[in-house]
């Protein structure tokens, strides 16, 4: 298994381009299964998660294009031929956003058998709103055999749902449901990530009426059909958010390109307490320590637009040695300090108490041999390695191929002494 090795010490500098976000691309790609035309979408990231979503939607008949240019990747989804409506096991247990098709394909075909996924490294994250959701919209809903069977042969209708909670992929699969549904939808309570945002767009563009864009109260007019259309996936704030804090680490300075500021408001605002300079360019934003030191602060994490959940353990790492002490605490997933007995081994002072962790700044962090635990717990492992004193070897790299494009590579393009050892290099 490849493992990669970081030599810690060299402040980042030179220009990171930031990618199309994960997040926004995996519902993008489900939308392709409520027309019979075909959407394309540019600046599509190279990662296992949009790999595993392509192979469960070439499983239900989908037509899949990939082309390549200087401008990025660009993927052309058809799911005309549309021969299956059966998400498997094996394809949707790799992945929990597997289960964004099941909105979609009851929508359009009338009935869908989705496996549930599986469990979560990080916590627990049921599709019980998804569910119903989809119920109160007239779906017939069984659990039967680890499969969730959806029926709605006589299409689904407008209604009021109301989340309990703010939740993404709720949100997100029947906002796509809803663009189908006879009659008006109202989601109350909505997620308003941008990624969210970023569906709805899309989905305007193939012919949905939604309305409330950006709020917690989505409108959705149902139409008779969609057709197809292009469009760019949003840049990925949380691979954003995550390099800002690697200049930030290293004392470097980095410049963000493609990256408006609104899209890490949140992050940047959290940043610039801690003494990170944030500061626009024509393409993008340039990152640097305002005045040497860094400074402790306390973070909380909230649904958009708070400090976002994803970028809770690279905001650890950068406080393992700035001056003082900050609180962190996670209010989204119930499991998501796995990187604090990692972190610690490189020589951080970190205490955890339930669903807050005091860190407290020390002078140096010492390389050490970690093992990552999950996506995002795995990069701030990165960026404490490229502070640390000595050698720092990752094990378990395919989390962050799940949602960094091109890692190694970006960080190396900036100074940083960063490589991936295969299998053989590893012994």
């Amino acid at each position: 298994m490849d493992r990669i090795r970081i030599r810690g010490g060299n402040p980042l500098k030179g220009e990171i381009r930031i990618s199309g976000a994960k997040n926004a691309a995996l519902p993008l790609m489900c939308t392709c299964l409520l027309t019979d035309d075909e959407v394309r979408l540019d600046n599509v990231p190279d990662l296992a998660d949009i790999t595993t979503l392509t192979n469960l939607l070439a499983h239900l008949g989908v037509e899949v294009t990939t082309r390549q240019s200087l401008k990025g990747r660009s993927i052309s989804f058809s799911a005309k031929g549309l021969a299956v409506t059966t998400a498997p096991y094996d394809l949707v247990r790799k992945m929990r956003a597997s289960v964004l098709v099941l909105g979609p394909l009851v929508a359009r075909h009338g009935q869908a058998k989705v496996s549930l996924p599986g469990g979560c490294a990080i916590g627990t994250r049921p599709v019980d709103l998804h569910i119903k959701g989809l119920q109160q919209m007239g779906a017939e809903i069984e659990l039967d055999s680890g499969y969730i069977l959806a029926k709605a042969p006589n299409g689904l209708k407008g209604c009021e749902i109301t989340f309990p909670k703010v939740s993404v992929g709720a949100t997100e699969n029947l906002l796509m449901a809803a663009t189908l549904a006879k009659g008006e939808t109202h989601l109350i309570n909505a997620a308003r990530e941008p990624e969210i945002s970023d569906l709805a767009a899309c989905l305007n563009a193939m012919g949905a009426k939604i309305d409330g864009i950006g709020t917690d109260h989505l409108k959705i007019q149902g139409v008779e059909r969609l057709h197809g259309c292009t469009h760019s996936v949003v840049a990925d704030r949380i691979e954003a958010g995550t390099y800002a804090m690697a200049a930030a680490i290293t004392g470097g300075e980095v410049e963000l390109v493609g990256l408006h500021h609104e899209l890490i408001g949140a992050a940047a605002s959290t940043l610039s307490q801690a003494g990170v300079s944030l500061t626009e360019t024509p393409r993008g934003l340039l990152v640097k320590r305002k005045n040497g030191a860094l400074n402790g602060v306390d973070v909380m994490t909230e649904p958009f637009p708070g400090f976002p959940t994803d970028l809770q353990a690279q905001m650890m790492a950068l406080m393992t040695t700035a001056e003082g002490a900050s609180m962190i605490t996670e209010t989204i997933f119930e499991n998501r300090f796995m990187h604090v007995p990692e972190l610690t081994r490189m020589g951080a002072s970190i205490n955890v108490h339930g669903s807050s962790a005091m860190v407290r700044g020390v002078k140096k962090l010492t390389g050490a041999p970690v093992m990552a635990t999950d996506l995002r717990a795995s990069v701030s492992l990165v960026l404490a390695g490229l502070t640390a004193e000595g050698d720092t070897y990752l094990n378990r790299v395919y989390h962050l191929d799940r949602g960094y494009e091109k890692l190694t590579d970006k960080l190396s393009a900036c100074g940083a002494e960063i490589e991936r050892l295969s299998d053989a290099a590893a012994e």
